[in-house]
């Protein structure tokens, strides 16, 4: 389990995020065309993993919009916006704010990724949601970075992660 704080409190996660330099778990997630996502999907590209609790708060938008942006400037790259939040939110969200060049998926049908991510809250307020974390996965399918954001409400550090493809 991994500790990190929201609005100060802390909370858990069911586990760790993946180590640096080891092969990057397998996952299914749902598309907004209700279709299933795995890893396979994007073999052969640097993978961007962007988790959050939820698209419909502040951090998260921001950190989707972010994404957003940088993505349409990397060669060989896709950015995967990861939640609970159920794929028509999500479409609702990308629609509203012309999100184009990442990929929003979600975890409502079942936990495999969290489980393999280690990204689920354990408890407190937001248990079950995801935490805030960003996974880089380089084009062999390792993974080169991970941050777990320690604080829930913050967003992540965009440059460290870049850096790393």
């Amino acid at each position: 389990m991994s500790q990190v704080t929201f609005k100060g409190t802390p909370v858990s996660t069911n586990g760790s995020l993946p180590i640096v330099g080891e092969q990057a778990p397998d996952f299914s997630l749902t598309a907004s065309d209700l279709s299933q996502k795995s890893i396979k999907d994007f073999k052969g590209k640097r993978i961007i993993l962007n988790i959050f609790p939820s698209v419909d708060t502040g951090t998260c938008a921001a950190s989707v919009r972010t994404f957003n942006e940088i993505a349409s400037s990397l060669d060989n790259t896709v950015v995967l916006c990861i939640s609970r939040d159920l794929p028509f939110a999500q479409s609702r969200f990308c629609s509203a704010n012309g999100i184009e060049n990442v990929h929003s998926l979600s975890e409502y049908k079942d936990s495999s990724f969290s489980e393999a991510y280690g990204v689920r809250f354990a408890d407190g307020p937001l248990e079950g949601l995801l935490s805030r974390a960003v996974i880089v996965i380089d084009d062999a399918g390792k993974v080169v970075y991970t941050e777990q954001v320690k604080e829930v409400t913050e967003e992540p550090n965009y440059e460290a992660a870049l850096e790393m493809l």
